[in-house]
């Protein structure tokens, strides 16, 4: 199922899925609320139904308790650094004022003149995980989404390593434009993952290429925490980056970015100055 948060006529937001062109309501304020309440995500019959060009849509979740985000997690990525593999994940934090949805503007404050996009493959968490093995680890994912990883190259690298504060200025994490169920995706490992800007495609790649894939990750991280319902994983970006290029490739006012990975859609967003 592809779920959605959406609203129309400018009214509050509500939960619904994708079928057809229409997106089906299933009640609910949020789907981070329908993910902690275990609901199963069954298709509901006889529900109000809007056409997706009549809808809204909004971040699918909106604030949640963490987001962990991998660095330097794909095989060419780490090669067109300069960068060895690591030998364990490498990761970061960045916060839930990130969050933007589908059309949302990444918003560039005056503190930075490097903004760069980085598409990535973003895992929600179904239940709490903690301690959980390789083997059972997808078992707790709920679904997974689109997400735009913006990166703050200057404070990244001229303030001595500052991976969380350069990457989680307000808007730098756009989401969507749904999420689809685990069922959806049986293999999170063999997805193409694409970005373009103004039209011209940057990264051009595969999930396969990834250091350590999604079922790692979550044994990785819940041995030291507790993974959280609508917790998301940002499970790092392949080779393409702005900062790499020759001439660089950095975002500014006026341009549009869109994230997508096989299943999951397309993630847009226009890119403003403030």
């Amino acid at each position: 199922m592809k779920l959605v948060s959406y609203s129309t006529d400018g009214g509050a937001p509500h939960v619904g899925y994708i079928e057809d062109g229409e997106i089906h309501a299933l009640g609910g304020a949020s789907i981070l609320e329908y993910i902690e309440q275990g609901r199963s995500a069954d298709r509901q019959p006889g529900g109000e139904t809007v056409s997706l060009e009549e809808a809204r849509l909004h971040a699918p979740i909106v604030r949640p308790q963490k987001i962990i985000a991998i660095g330097l997690n794909y095989e060419d990525h780490a090669q067109e650094t300069g960068a060895e593999a690591p030998e364990k994940p490498i990761v970061f934090a960045k916060y839930p004022n990130t969050i933007a949805g589908p059309g949302d503007a990444i918003r560039i404050p005056p503190i930075t003149e490097q903004v760069d996009y980085e598409a990535e493959l973003a895992v929600v968490i179904g239940r709490p995980a903690k301690n959980v093995s390789e083997s059972e680890a997808l078992e707790y994912v709920f679904g997974y989404t689109n997400c735009n990883d913006v990166s703050s190259r200057d404070l990244q690298f001229s303030e001595g390593g500052q991976w969380t504060r350069s990457k989680s200025i307000d808007t730098f994490a756009p989401i969507g434009p749904y999420i689809a169920t685990r069922d959806e995706v049986p293999d999170p490992q063999n997805l193409s993952i694409r970005s373009v800007v103004n039209g011209e495609t940057m990264q051009d790649s595969s999930t396969s290429k990834m250091i350590f894939p999604v079922a790692q990750l979550i044994a990785f991280l819940s041995t030291g925490m507790t993974l959280m319902p609508g917790d998301l994983i940002l499970t790092g970006t392949p080779a393409g980056v702005g900062f790499v290029r020759d001439p660089k490739v950095f975002l500014k006012a006026g341009d549009e970015v869109t994230i997508e990975i096989e299943g999951l859609g397309s993630l847009t967003n226009p890119v403003e100055a403030v």
